[in-house]
């Protein structure tokens, strides 16, 4: 009798149902239209890009089409949580390599164009407007609005990431292991790519990848741009959620990166 594979799920996924078969295999079910969408990207987009990264990332390919079901070869490790100077200068080349390859053949494996993620981010910015800023102090509003005229005025011209956070960087033993989650992945900023490791880390760190990086004044200030927008979403979040414990949170953040700014 043929035993039936190993199965393990991970923690749900707002985005996707995902599973551990056999300890080796992740396999990834959308749970709505746009997410399919996603995958399919992710599925064109990234078995091109692995080989001309310095770390390891998944490279999915459809093992179903309907519904549709997507595999790919776990990378081991677990999130960064001590970020180290060695592990700057890896992440640094390896976003080096990231943000130089071809943006025009991502876009034609399906990666959101710049065209489209400039109307995205103007429709962004106008519901932060609307929804967020009336909730500030009154006496923060003004340095609070010109971030966001600042955010609508980035450029897009870069693959990035999109969301790079320790929970997407992979170690084990000290040692990073991978770039995980690409679901956000489009033509962009670069600097966003940069907003928590510049902003978000010790400043040995910081240094460290700005250094192997070569990051200009310039980009440097887009990432804490960028870093300063990211309580912003936590905000709508909880207005969508109707938690004022994740508004409040939000727009405590939001006060206190306009603050690092100034």
């Amino acid at each position: 009798m043929t035993s039936l594979p190993s199965l393990t799920s991970f923690s749900e996924g707002w985005d996707s149902e995902a599973r551990l078969v056999e300890g080796r295999w992740v396999e990834r079910r959308p749970r709505r239209p746009e997410v399919a969408r996603q995958l399919h990207t992710e599925v064109r987009l990234l078995p091109w890009l692995a080989p001309q990264l310095p770390l390891p990332v998944p490279a999915p390919t459809v093992t179903c089409t309907e519904p549709l079901l997507v595999r790919h070869e776990l990378v081991p490790g677990e999130a960064l949580t001590t970020p180290d100077v060695a592990q700057a200068r890896r992440l640094g080349g390896f976003l080096c390599a990231l943000h130089a390859a071809d943006p025009a053949e991502a876009v034609r494996r399906g990666t959101p164009p710049a065209e489209r993620v400039r109307e995205q981010r103007t429709a962004m910015v106008a519901e932060f407007d609307s929804r967020v800023l009336p909730l500030l102090p009154a006496e923060r509003r003004e340095s609070a609005a010109a971030l966001l005229a600042e955010v609508a005025a980035l450029p897009a011209h870069t693959l990035v990431h999109g969301d790079l956070g320790p929970e997407h960087i992979l170690t084990r033993d000290g040692e990073l292991t991978g770039v995980i989650d690409f679901g956000d992945v489009h033509i962009g900023d670069p600097a966003i790519d940069l907003a928590w490791a510049l902003n978000g880390t010790p400043p040995a760190f910081a240094d460290a990848l700005a250094t192997a990086y070569a990051a200009s004044p310039q980009l440097r200030q887009r990432a804490l741009v960028w870093h300063q927008l990211g309580p912003w979403h936590e905000v709508t979040h909880g207005l969508d959620l109707d938690d004022a414990e994740i508004v409040r949170g939000g727009v405590d953040g939001i006060l206190d990166r306009l603050d690092d700014g100034t």
